[in-house]
């Protein structure tokens, strides 16, 4: 009894997941597609972060990036989460394992990013399309934004770092 009990609540947590994640992508959010370790990895590399610069993760998931800028890197970096679900993960994450990061529950239109030396986004075309205004009236001049996957919108980038085994193109802009 106990033990159907506990699978029907988990059954139903994660149909509320499922259901909620959904309803934050239809409504002009990325889904959460994790970065692979790998991934991750490639971006800070080609990013040019250095010890003590201030790095935010928009649509940060579960938060892994900013554990590998913080530890790696030494910067100081931070997370925005939108989706509830994705952040308690986030924040449990950082809790079992010990990863480094601040996370922030929020939207990123909310958030004062203009102290930034590095913006890191892994998000669809049309999402990195709705920030690209937002980004060229809110950062300083000489900002980088790091995009996985996708380029943002019409800026033009300065550097792209090419597919390689397991990772995708890293588009990365400066303001």
């Amino acid at each position: 009894m106990i033990i159907e009990l506990i699978t029907l609540i988990i059954v139903i947590l994660t149909i509320i997941f499922l259901i909620v994640s959904f309803g934050l992508t239809l409504i002009g959010n990325s889904p959460f597609v994790p970065t692979t370790k790998k991934a991750a990895l490639k971006i800070l590399k080609h990013s040019g972060i250095k010890k003590g610069d201030i790095v935010y993760d928009i649509g940060a998931g579960d938060g892994r990036l900013i554990h590998y800028a913080e530890r790696d890197y030494g910067a100081k970096a931070t997370g925005f989460e939108i989706n509830p679900f994705i952040y308690y993960l986030a924040k449990l994450k950082q809790l079992l394992f010990g990863w480094k990061g601040t996370m922030v529950r929020g939207n990123l239109f909310n958030q004062n990013l203009s102290d930034a030396n590095a913006i890191v986004c892994y998000m669809t075309p049309r999402t990195l399309e709705k920030f690209q205004e937002h980004f060229v009236k809110k950062l300083k001049k000489g900002t980088k934004i790091i995009s996985y996957t996708f380029r943002v919108g019409t800026l033009r980038p300065f550097k792209i770092i090419p597919k390689g085994k397991g990772t995708s193109k890293v588009w990365v802009y400066k303001v």
